[in-house]
């Protein structure tokens, strides 16, 4: 004990309580204005209160300021159902577009022939499965369709027909399908021929048009069309461009290979024409 009493830390600890015992007695003797004990401890921690104020000022700046989680998640949410919003607008543009696109060409189709009655439909399924790429429409038998009312798109490309219908929907088979028939010629010869197609052509989304002479003058690049014979299709529908003239292995004729001017995998909206002048009449 009389160790600690000799000791630096035990006089320091005396000088520091003799000099709070003087200021207090001061503080006591002053009668106005803030203690020297006060003035002390202001002028402490007056920087630290100086550094706190100033960093919330600059927090007060802050874009919002300091704000709730449940405040963002509120905004965040407001701004998906915007974004959903302007994706609405913009797939309902796309859509508008597309049939506008269709109606135009309808309308050059329709100023050429003026015989021509439409319903148009939008393709509402597809089998998978299917190489000769079959697809149904969103409108049927009373929307006026009927089997074999023949299918176009674009500016007069021949799809195929109508091969099955209900009250509110039909199937198309298409020129790719080798049970769908087409009387056919090559506009600059005139020479005629038919649409036969085989499994392996369809399955690369080829046409054949079978029936041309072995002596025929059609060479690649020759345009095929419809010849309206049968009363099934109207003449003149586009049905592709001619790559290859091949001849046949099994008869005296040749055959061309056709591309259709569209890709039928793709189609999404076409016209089925419910009437025409000469349908349904077989012209030899």
């Amino acid at each position: 004990m009389n160790r600690f009493v000799k000791s630096t830390w035990f006089k320091v600890i005396v000088a520091i309580a003799a000099l709070l015992f003087v200021l207090l007695i001061f503080s006591a003797a002053s009668k106005k204005g803030s203690s020297p004990l006060s003035t002390v401890f202001g002028t402490v921690t007056e920087p630290v209160a100086h550094a706190s104020s100033g960093v919330g000022s600059k927090l007060g700046k802050l874009p919002g300021g300091l704000r709730s989680k449940a405040k963002y998640e509120e905004e965040i949410k407001s701004l998906k159902k915007q974004i959903a919003g302007y994706q609405k607008e913009l797939a309902d543009y796309e859509q508008l577009k597309q049939q506008n696109e269709l109606y135009q060409n309808a309308l050059g189709v329709k100023e050429k022939n003026s015989d021509f009655e439409f319903v148009y439909a939008s393709v509402i399924g597809r089998d998978a499965a299917d190489v000769y790429t079959s697809f149904t429409l969103s409108k049927g038998s009373k929307d006026g369709i009927a089997v074999n009312d023949p299918v176009i798109c674009g500016e007069g490309q021949l799809v195929g027909l109508v091969s099955k219908v209900s009250p509110t929907y039909c199937v198309v088979s298409t020129i790719l399908d080798p049970k769908v028939s087409v009387s056919a010629y090559e506009v600059r010869t005139r020479e005629t021929g038919y649409v036969s197609n085989t499994t392996i052509m369809s399955e690369t989304g080829l046409v054949r048009v079978a029936g041309l002479s072995r002596t025929t003058s059609v060479t690649a690049g020759g345009v095929v069309c419809s010849t309206g014979v049968g009363g099934v299709y109207p003449r003149d529908l586009i049905i592709g461009t001619v790559k290859e003239i091949k001849d046949d292995d099994h008869t005296i004729s040749s055959y061309l290979v056709v591309e259709p001017t569209i890709n039928i995998k793709d189609i999404e909206d076409v016209l089925v024409i419910t009437n025409f002048e000469g349908q349904g009449v077989a012209v030899s």
